[in-house]
């Protein structure tokens, strides 16, 4: 008696098209990696860096406009950087020199003797410049040759001027003492440091009071300046409006060669120099102040006698 051969297991078949067994498992990422893609699982590097490169592009402009809105408020209420457009402040700064130039310091003190600032010229010297400068007639043009001025990049207006500060108001300017010096309230200027080499203190003479709320300034090279010696006719004496000037200029900074402070020379810092100190108003003011003083304490003590008899 032969056993019963074993039942055969039928092979197992495939699951029928459409079965629910074709679907992935829950959470399974059906897209197919390749390369890159199975590394970091998004786009490849080089989509990456266009997508970046093309947003930087956009924003380049708006990038711009920023930097140039925030160019323009600092130059008009803190810092401007200017143009040398002449040699008239030989050899302090030279024609293509910039420097920066302080708006804010003159809104908290008054204008110093020596120092050098940029100012708006008066009608008169607007009339004669120093140098002239064309001006695009294209207004596109015209837009970034004002904007390259105003940065200090580019020629400036030619109404604006760069001297150095000689005399302030009240001050007595004079051209010249027996040794070819320049006084400002009889004390005598020397000013070989920063005149251009050669050039006498003034070869035109003159006897200036500044008067109140205007400054007396001239060039260090004082061959090649058309300072205040130039419009003395012209009105005030050729001094210019306090109200003029647009800053201080503090530090020179093109070219790198040259860079550094443009500072206050030691001749005008020597005693005796301020006309305040002879000035008989001044002078009254602070002989009065005691007076007063002692009157107020006199009356005091007459008030604190009578006080006590008429209780």
């Amino acid at each position: 008696m032969t056993a019963p051969e074993p039942e055969s297991t039928p092979p197992p078949s495939s699951p029928p098209a459409g079965s629910y067994d074709d679907l992935p498992a829950y959470g399974t990422d059906t897209t197919t990696a390749t390369g890159a893609d199975r590394v970091t699982g998004g786009e490849p590097p080089v989509e990456e860096e266009k997508k970046k490169h093309g947003s930087f592009l956009r924003e380049l402009p708006f990038l711009i406009l920023i930097a140039l809105v925030l160019a323009l408020l600092i130059k008009t209420f803190l810092v401007q950087a200017f143009y040398i457009p002449s040699g008239s402040m030989e050899n302090t700064l030279h024609i293509g020199d910039r420097v920066l130039v302080n708006k804010l310091i003159y809104r908290i003190r008054d204008v110093h003797r020596g120092e050098i600032v940029v100012f708006r010229g008066p009608t008169s010297w607007q009339d004669n410049p120093e140098f002239t400068t064309t001006e695009p007639g294209n207004p596109i043009s015209k837009f970034f040759h004002d904007i390259g001025s105003a940065l200090g990049v580019a020629a400036p207006s030619s109404k604006d001027f760069i001297k150095r500060v000689i005399g302030v108001a009240g001050d007595h300017v004079v051209c010249c003492d027996p040794q070819g010096r320049i006084t400002v309230n009889g004390r005598p200027l020397t000013e070989q440091s920063y005149l251009f080499p050669g050039a006498k203190p003034s070869e035109t003479n003159f006897d200036v009071t500044v008067p109140k709320g205007r400054l007396w300034v001239m060039g260090d090279h004082r061959n090649s300046s058309a300072d205040s010696r130039s419009h003395i006719s012209d009105g005030n004496d050729g001094t210019i409006p306090t109200g003029n000037v647009i800053g201080r200029a503090f530090i020179r900074v093109w070219p790198p060669s040259d860079w550094g402070t443009l500072g206050v020379p030691s001749t005008f810092h020597q005693k005796g120099l301020a006309a305040a100190i002879g000035n008989p108003l001044t002078l009254g003011f602070v002989g009065a102040v005691p007076i007063t003083l002692v009157r107020r304490r006199v009356r005091r003590r007459r008030s604190s006698r009578r006080g006590p008899n008429r209780a």
